[in-house]
């Protein structure tokens, strides 16, 4: 029965063929649509399947040989070429420069058609939706280019070079009496790195768009004790104080966001006992910051400058991090061998009131060896809840009386929130 039926399926060359046809029909289109009366534009919906079918023919005749296809790809190339200095020898007036997008596309297309025949289907579909994705984002793209310096362009390419470059040359071995993996180190520093990096690029992205919540919900993922103090400060200059305290309680509930991101990557054992108390506190302050916001009515503040982050790729910061880090994994140690409980509780505290971060990421290096799972995650709580008061001791200094008192009063309720989960983790 299933032999009777196969009878009426089509070949599988029919099947490539029509695989081919779509995709390259898909780049046509989207080349079709930014086609203009006034310019010349090579190819659209009828010439770029047509390259996509030379290319899965050349790619059939050529079978295992890569110079036929070679050829192929060098006369495609060829009349490509041809088009390109069409444009550029003046046969029309332009405007400006003409781009060579549309011409590599074609070479794309001719590809995608060799890389069908030969069987490669996701890796042709992916090519293809991300052809569409940089040829459509054209502006969005562009808009980035232009409110990234060169500097924060440079700093990144440096970001690689440790990451990609440098990190796997690291010894990936256990260090001193302490215990201290260099590896281990440093990949904690370049995910803390990263995610800040991510809000770091996300603030500039939208850094036009002057907005209070915001700012509160972007600098919290960098850093809800920068942007706590930066929205303090412009407090003081806007008369909305709902406005700027539920701005500054957003913050907060990023830091939740952001701890719970940071367990999630290097440890499942704390992330598998705080996960829950993470996401309620996240939720309680996100929701109370922007309900508190809309309490007055109050016109758009004028806020003076932007929110100007640090770089956090930069080599300082990074480095600075790093030694913060073995700083507090070293005194935790000792703490723990010397004094107990009541060491890591305190060290918890102290800590929480400067770099939590450090702290959280020294716990997850520490969890279930040295210090017990469930001592680590209530000595996380516990610097949390105390980075909340000196956020809201922040608030108080550098806002106006009524934001500062405002802000200290949700960030205190955040803090006795905070330490409730201790009593229940076993």
């Amino acid at each position: 029965m299933a032999g009777h039926f196969s009878q009426f399926l089509p070949p599988p060359e029919a099947t490539k063929i029509l695989i081919v046809l779509v995709l390259s029909f898909l780049i046509g289109l989207e080349r079709e649509e930014h086609k203009t009366d006034r310019n010349y534009s090579f190819g659209g919906v009828r010439t770029f399947p047509l390259i996509g079918l030379v290319g899965y023919a050349v790619a059939l005749l050529s079978r295992d040989q890569l110079l036929p296809l070679s050829i192929g790809f060098a006369v495609v190339g060829a009349f490509l070429l041809m088009s390109y200095r069409y444009k550029l020898s003046g046969g029309q007036a332009l405007a400006q420069t003409p781009g060579i997008t549309t011409e590599i596309s074609g070479l794309t297309t001719y590809v995608l058609g060799a890389l069908v025949f030969n069987g490669y289907y996701w890796i042709s579909a992916t090519i293809t939706v991300l052809s569409l994705f940089l040829l459509e984002l054209k502006e969005v793209l562009e808009g980035l280019s232009k409110r990234l310096t060169p500097q924060e362009i440079l700093t990144f390419t440096k970001f690689l070079l440790l990451t990609a470059v440098i990190l796997p040359a690291v010894p990936n071995t256990p260090l001193t009496q302490f215990g201290i993996n260099p590896f281990k180190t440093w990949l904690l520093v370049v995910g803390v790195c990263g995610i800040s990096y991510g809000s770091y690029v996300l603030l500039a992205v939208t850094k036009q768009r002057d907005g209070v919540l915001l700012s509160g919900l972007l600098g919290g993922i960098y850093s809800s004790t920068a942007t706590t103090v930066a929205l303090a400060k412009k407090a003081c200059r806007a008369g909305a104080a709902y406005l700027f305290s539920g701005g500054i309680l957003i913050a907060s509930s990023m830091m939740y966001l952001r701890v719970t991101i940071l367990l999630a990557l290097f440890s499942g054992t704390l992330l598998h006992k705080l996960a829950v108390p993470l996401l309620v506190l996240a939720c309680v302050s996100g929701i109370t910051g922007w309900l508190w916001s809309h309490l007055q009515q109050h016109k758009p503040a004028e806020t003076g400058g932007e929110f100007e982050p640090r770089n956090p790729l930069e080599l300082r910061s990074a480095i600075f991090f790093a030694a913060v880090f073995l700083a507090v994994l070293i005194v935790s140690r000792l703490a723990m061998t010397h004094f107990g409980n009541t060491g890591i509780y305190g060290l918890a505290g102290i800590t929480g009131l400067i770099d939590v971060d450090a702290f959280i990421l020294g716990m997850t290096q520490s969890a279930g060896a040295l210090t017990p799972g469930s001592l680590a995650a209530k000595g996380i709580l516990i610097a949390i809840a105390t980075n909340n008061v000196a956020k809201g001791l922040y608030a108080y200094a550098f806002a106006d009386r009524k934001t500062g008192l405002q802000s200290l009063g949700l960030l205190t309720g955040m803090a006795v929130l905070s330490v409730i989960p201790v009593w229940l983790l076993r």
